[in-house]
């Protein structure tokens, strides 16, 4: 499968703004601990919201590698590009 590097910077912005989101819901609702816990729907929000990023982490990063190898470039010059273009769409 051939990924265009626009496809590998999109697959990174979806990831980054799950983890905005589980760091948002972490801001939110306090840590798990505190005041008897988390509710139960705070709970499944939280753990959708973390698989959500885990997974998108884990497409863009295999991705990532699919690309560096595809290309003969080292696998770390290729995420350091994709990383950097995405967070200057953030600003």
């Amino acid at each position: 499968m051939t990924h265009l590097f626009d496809e590998l910077v999109e697959k990174q912005r979806a990831a980054d703004q799950a983890h905005s989101r589980v760091e948002e819901l972490r801001h939110s609702f306090g840590p798990p601990t505190q005041q008897g816990g988390w509710s139960g729907r705070q709970t499944h929000t939280y753990e959708t919201a973390w698989r959500a990023w885990r997974d998108l982490a884990r497409e863009a990063q295999s991705s990532v590698t699919e690309y560096a190898k595809e290309s003969g470039k080292p696998r770390t010059e290729i995420e350091a590009d994709v990383q950097r273009r995405a967070s200057r769409s953030r600003r």
